[in-house]
């Protein structure tokens, strides 16, 4: 199979955690032709999307070891059709780049890309998670996004919990999240200003209900065609409330409890139906918190926790899916010259 990643530069991997890099190695190790491309390396020419790929080096020895892998890959680089690809995996760090979304839409009918265009578009910030209604809405806690300063500054003062989060609607990797003390309400109005900026470049904000516990850290679940496949506990740093890996917070192993696949259950229909193959959740307590779409990680501290490999799962997913697709075009091609012999 021919699969493609469009991602981060290569040079740009920490081979030690790279959650992409293992899903890259998995393909390699199967015999896959494997290119990596980036957002700005899309280009239209004579009407046909293509990428400025590099492309990893057929008969070269795989190394199970991981980062040895990364060192030691050797590439050729080539200009190549998008719509060449049986598979494209949306590998980009957020910010959701959008043009790079409406270059792959010509090739979206013949070649899958996990996950889904359109599911990126509804799903990419985290409106998509405040919004979700019906058997997950339980599941979310209460959340205000806005740029009305008046409102928000009424929500708080109305809530009736001690405290609550206030963080950017686009942000990720926990940053701009801050916890706002309703006894320190004096504060917010310069936080706001802060956060949402000038009228002609205003920023919409997230006001989000505090959640007991979030102190103790959070869960990332990893979710595969609305399954969930695995998950590990994020432990906040000494004086930090954000779990993130990023913001100083450690991993630890965590079995997934019956409330959580509850909550799996009751999310995973609605991911599958937007086409968002492989995600990542983070809950704290039994509430969603929010739905990772873009380039979710954990697979490298999963796998070290568990002894598991999450990656053979994912691309075996994709594989079943391009097979069934591969033998879908089969039979129709079979009706099809069927139906020109008929004469009709």
């Amino acid at each position: 199979m021919h699969i493609c990643f469009l991602m981060y530069p290569w040079e740009r991997i920490d081979p030690e955690t790279d959650t992409t890099l293992r899903l890259v190695h998995e393909c390699a190790q199967r015999g896959h032709t494997v290119a990596i491309t980036t957002t700005s390396g899309l280009t239209i020419r004579d009407s046909s999307v293509y990428g400025f790929c590099q492309i990893i080096k057929k008969g070269m020895k795989i190394s199970d070891n991981i980062p040895r892998f990364y060192r030691s890959a050797e590439f050729h680089k080539a200009r190549l059709p998008m719509a060449g690809f049986d598979c494209i995996f949306m590998r980009a760090n957020p910010p959701l780049d959008n043009l790079a979304l409406n270059f792959l839409d010509s090739v979206k009918g013949d070649t899958l890309i996990i996950n889904d265009l359109e599911g990126l578009r509804v799903a990419n910030n985290k409106l998509y998670t405040a919004s979700m209604s019906g058997a997950a809405s339980q599941y979310i806690p209460a959340t205000h996004v806005s740029k009305n300063r008046d409102y928000l500054q009424r929500v708080l003062e109305e809530s009736e919990s001690d405290k609550m989060i206030l963080k950017p609607l686009n942000g990720f990797g926990g940053h701009g999240v801050i916890v706002i003390e309703k006894s320190a309400r004096q504060n917010f109005s310069s936080l706001l200003d802060f956060y949402i900026g000038t009228d002609e470049q205003s920023n919409y904000v997230i006001l989000q209900d505090y959640i007991e516990g979030a102190e103790e850290g959070d869960k990332r679940i990893l979710m595969l065609n609305g399954e969930p496949i695995g998950a590990m506990r994020r432990v906040p740093a000494s004086g930090e409330f954000r779990s993130n890996v990023h913001a100083g917070g450690s991993v630890v192993r965590h079995t997934i409890t019956r409330e959580e696949r509850e909550l799996c259950a009751a999310i995973g229909p609605k991911l599958v139906r937007d086409g968002l193959y492989f995600t990542g959740l983070d809950v704290i307590g039994n509430k969603l918190v929010e739905v990772n779409v873009l380039s979710p990680g954990g697979i490298t501290r999963i796998n070290k926790l568990n002894r598991v490999r999450l990656q053979k799962q994912v691309i075996d997913f994709a594989e079943n899916i391009i097979n069934s697709k591969e033998l879908l075009v089969q039979r129709k091609s079979a009706y099809r010259q069927a139906v020109e012999n008929a004469n009709l």
